[in-house]
């Protein structure tokens, strides 16, 4: 029966019954969701309560098989079943959320628990297939067992009921879009032994709670119930749309055993090929990534920008530091004609940073890394990029450990360098151009605008800083760039080579500042090449000059 049916006979119903209109409205406005169970009392306190008691007991994984007629479906016919919109979560109660459910399918196998919170009482609301339409999958809805799940759930804003503007799917990967309305890199509430050289492990939300937002509130809080064979987890979401959609999360997490490498705050993404790193431009797109770079902003308040690589392996970087201030995966460049895509807009695809909030004790993280990794990929559909906090402290059974942070997606960040940011990094085969090359080396050039170089006078003497973990650094210089109209200078262009000295193909760590007079101008750019494998090829005299 259709809500709008039922609210018909609700209303003829009113004056034959004892119960209030207000009872008759919330029967009918949960029409199509059904509650599963009975209402049990509800609270960030409880939720955490609920996963130390998980944690202190063995873990039992959850099931993950499909019924056939699901497990059968390809990509295509799976995403074609689509949940019913007059069945929206609050789509009755005139509020600035709604709610809608994902169906399990594909990859996606392990079903997670819905709850609706109200009033402070959780409501467990049950699986239906009437809830989907899969006219389009050629799945038969009595085929599939009545106690299917669901996949996750997906938030629609007043804005614009037609696109959802985030969707919590997978394990526990969640996602946002800002104001371009473009969904791109995904979050995850943990990871756990990530780059660690065996299988790293992939915790779930195993019950999410919606709470119903006030009326007239343009916020909306949502739980999570984490679990996995290291660790158990209470998480809360405060999630703000807007042109940045923000999100202020609260967790606390009781690990089962020690757990060799926490991420915290896990950010994953693609990174095929950019400006900097051609190695698989095989495609007639000029560029494909969800993000460019990797933006740090240190304890010390060091600003640090990472260009990101396809690599050759798997290359993983820690960037240690105390009390961080923040750091995210960002997308930088907007500019359409450098992707020439309009199917997917990588030019629209968000930033997300991360914000660690101070703890009730006033500290911070304290002492740990960013790190990354970056995984080879020769596919724009696999995410190959992850970036997440590491705390120096193993977390060991039997303890509290509690983190806030606030992510924010969108096509800027809320934190900015005061100095100059770079804008591009450029490579290729260094040397000199109409010269014969006597030997081979890497051409770096790296472009700076905005901040303090906006300010700058004409006749300032401007200098890059360079610092290279291994091989001769040449050929350096530093100069304006003029905007198209040549009667302004838009930034800054540092150049330099790098002569490989020895036969190593291990990656060599570069360091670039821009400065003048001693005052430094830029961020600082950060950058891990790795020699080519044809070196010996390339410069056979490092060879010669081993032998001797």
């Amino acid at each position: 029966m259709q809500r709008r049916e039922l609210l018909k006979k609700a209303a003829a119903a009113l004056a034959a019954t004892a119960l209030p209109w207000t009872s008759l409205l919330d029967a009918a406005a949960h029409a199509g969701l059904k509650p599963l169970g009975k209402p049990q009392a509800f609270s960030f306190d409880a939720l955490k309560k609920q996963a130390r008691q998980l944690a202190s007991q063995e873990y039992v994984a959850p099931r993950d098989t499909l019924p056939e007629p699901i497990a059968k479906l390809d990509w295509d016919q799976w995403q074609s079943i689509r949940f019913d919109d007059e069945q929206s979560l609050w789509r009755e109660d005139d509020l600035a959320f709604q709610a809608r459910f994902f169906h399990l399918g594909f990859t996606i196998k392990t079903p997670v628990r819905m709850f609706e919170v109200k009033d402070g009482q959780a409501q467990e609301l049950a699986y239906d297939a009437e809830m989907f339409d899969y006219d389009k999958s050629g799945v038969s809805p009595e085929t599939l067992p009545p106690d299917l799940g669901f996949a996750g759930f997906r938030l629609n804003f007043e804005s614009d009921w037609m696109r959802d503007v985030a969707a919590f799917q997978g394990a526990s990967y969640f996602r946002a879009v800002g104001g371009d309305k473009q969904y791109g890199q995904s979050a995850r509430g943990l990871a756990i032994d990530c780059g660690m050289g065996y299988p790293e492990e992939f915790p779930n939300f195993i019950a999410y709670y919606l709470e119903q937002p006030a009326e007239g509130s343009k916020t909306v809080t949502v739980y999570g119930l984490l679990d996995s064979p290291s660790v158990s987890g209470a998480y809360r979401f405060l999630m703000t749309p807007g042109e940045s959609f923000v999100m202020d999360i609260d967790a606390a997490l009781y690990p089962r055993k020690e757990i060799a490498r926490l991420g915290i705050a896990p950010l994953t993404s693609m990174y095929q090929y950019g400006e900097n790193d051609q190695r698989m431009a095989n495609d007639w797109r000029p560029e494909i990534h969800d993000t460019d770079g990797l933006q740090m902003w240190t304890g010390r308040g060091e600003w640090i920008w990472r260009p990101l690589v396809n690599p050759e392996g798997v290359r993983i970087n820690s960037f240690m530091d105390d009390n961080p201030r923040g750091f995210g995966l960002l997308q930088r460049d907007h500019d359409f004609d450098h992707y020439q895509d309009d199917g997917v807009f990588y030019d629209l695809r968000p930033s997300v940073w991360v914000e660690p909030k101070l703890g009730a004790d006033g500290k911070g993280w304290g002492k740990g890394s960013v790190m990354l990794v970056e995984i080879p990929t020769v596919d724009e559909t696999f995410d190959n990029i992850v970036a997440f906090w590491n705390p120096t402290e193993k977390p060991q059974p039997g303890q509290e450990v509690e983190f806030g942070y606030k992510l924010t997606w969108g096509a800027t960040t809320p934190a900015k360098p005061t100095g100059a940011i770079v804008r591009a990094t450029r490579t290729g085969i260094g040397g000199v151009v109409g010269q014969p090359r006597k030997y081979f080396s890497w051409r770096f050039a790296i472009d700076f605008a905005r901040g303090t170089l906006d300010k700058l006078p004409k006749d300032a003497k401007v200098e890059p800083v360079i610092e290279a973990s291994r091989g001769k650094v040449e050929i350096t210089s530093a100069r304006p760039l003029f905007d198209l109209n040549g009667d302004g200078v838009s930034g800054y262009r540092a150049m330099f080579d790098l002569k490989p000295t020895d036969t190593s193909l291990e990656p060599i760590n570069i360091r670039l500042y821009l400065q003048s007079e001693d005052h430094t101008l830029s961020e600082t750019w950060l950058y891990q090449w790795t020699p080519p494998s044809n070196l010996k090829e390339l410069a056979p005299e490092l060879w010669d000059e081993a032998k001797t």
